[in-house]
């Protein structure tokens, strides 16, 4: 007799792009020599219609960026080598040029999806029984570019949600002086495998915020040759080392325009990131997910190399991976069609817990579940014979219709709290009973 599906009770809040949040970034024509002309014309003006256009500037958009003169005469510095002979400009015309060649982007305009959730470093102030959290979001704007947002907010004893007041602004990560990325001097990447990347594109980078801005207003927009075209469903997981020390890692898709890796990113404080590039012949396709800690001293990871099954893997090196194992097999009509993860496993008391996502007819997602033994992680203790989520009828009109994903959840009391997408476009929330779920696995 098949035993019960455990009932996933959805709540609040529910997130949806906002085309509001705007980034200040780099802008420049597409040939040199319009850059030239554009200067040009104006030095050209005189300094009160400088004075005048740049009024215009400050009035339309300096309550959308964060010292928004300072931004654009840094920008100036950025393109003064235009300025075609050495003379003097004012501050004013300096930046009114750096405005000529900056743009919004409106990072989250189409969708704001696949979630991940971990514990807030910060547990302070907080009533008994509650837990902050720190929500990392894919927002995805114009050219279909994704970069990874956060927001932070509550779970109070009951499991209900509030969010933490988004600040007017957004900011973009700043390269750190002492990145140590190497641009490749081989051809723009070819294939999928890792293995055939240049030595010179396996160098970590360092991004970092102002310590002063909030941590909801934090932007990583991506950049760097594996990942210029996006930051793709960061899965975010609180890793214990042996000593209590904690870090965050995840891992999540470099899309460079034609090539999708499996990449990493670490930080301690959500200030400082640093990405490094994912090495072996393991690095294909996407969907990898680090568990929390070490097991027998060593890394594991989940993956899915070939849409078919979920493999396991382990490694004494966190950036080096190799040697898949086939985990879980595809078997239930739901997961027919492709069968990964879901982000990190959970430990408890019972073992890991790890959410599954599954493809079935008509391209419908469905989100499952399955426990694996907390100290051999290769031994399947149970499954969910069917999907603990699938699109109920208001979530199946979208961007992508019939989805719903996540990159991760946290058990909190009771249950397990997951934030998932719809339709590639939104995120909202759900809650299902720890014992429940256990008990309806096979």
């Amino acid at each position: 007799m098949n035993k019960p599906s455990p009932h996933v009770t959805r709540m609040g809040p529910l997130l949806t792009p906002d085309p509001s949040r705007v980034l200040l970034r780099p802008f420049f024509p597409a040939r040199a020599e319009l850059a030239w002309n554009i200067v040009a014309r104006v030095l050209a003006l005189s300094e009160r219609e400088c004075v005048a256009e740049l009024d215009w500037v400050l009035l339309g958009f300096a309550d959308r960026h964060e010292d928004l003169k300072a931004q654009l005469r840094r920008r100036f510095l950025v393109v003064q080598e235009f300025v075609d002979r050495p003379i003097e400009i004012s501050p004013e015309r300096e930046t009114l040029v750096g405005a000529y060649f900056s743009l919004e982007y409106a990072l989250e305009a189409a969708a704001l999806f696949n979630p991940s959730i971990v514990e807030h470093p910060d547990q302070s102030g907080l009533e008994a029984g509650a837990l902050r959290f720190i929500l990392s979001l894919r927002a995805t704007g114009e050219g279909h570019v994704s970069s990874v947002t956060f927001r932070t907010g509550i779970l109070d004893v009951g499991n209900e949600v509030t969010l933490t007041p988004l600040g007017p602004y957004v900011t973009e990560a700043q390269p750190v002086a002492d990145a140590h990325w190497l641009q490749p001097a081989s051809p723009p990447m070819r294939s999928r495998r890792a293995d055939d990347l240049g030595a010179g594109e396996f160098r970590w980078d360092d991004v970092s915020f102002a310590p002063s801005g909030p941590l909801d207003s934090r932007v990583l927009f991506p950049a760097g040759p594996l990942r210029s075209h996006g930051i793709e469903d960061a899965r975010f997981v609180r890793f214990t080392e042996l000593d209590g020390k904690s870090t965050y890692y995840a891992t999540f898709t470099a899309y460079d325009g034609k090539n999708a890796l499996p990449q990493l990113l670490t930080t301690d404080d959500f200030l400082r990131f640093r990405f490094i590039p994912l090495r072996g012949p393991s690095i294909v396709n996407k969907g990898m997910a680090l568990f929390p800690r070490k097991i027998d001293g060593r890394y594991w990871m989940l993956s899915r190399q070939d849409d078919e099954n979920i493999l396991l893997m382990d490694s004494h090196e966190v950036d080096y991976w190799h040697n898949p194992k086939v985990l879980l097999r595809r078997n239930r009509p739901w997961e027919f069609v492709k069968l990964g993860n879901c982000g990190s496993p959970i430990e408890t008391p019972k073992g890991w817990l790890v959410l599954s996502h599954g493809v079935g007819f008509m391209r419908q997602y469905g989100i499952g579940a399955f426990l694996l033994d907390l100290e051999d992680p290769t031994r399947v203790l149970g499954r969910l014979r069917d999907p603990l989520l699938t699109p109920q009828a208001d979530e199946r009109r979208g961007y992508v219709p019939n989805v719903v994903y996540t990159c991760g959840a946290v058990i909190h009391g009771t249950d397990l709290v997951i934030p998932f997408a719809m339709n590639d476009s939104a995120t909202v929330f759900g809650k299902v009973d720890l014992s429940e779920l256990f008990y309806a696995m096979e």
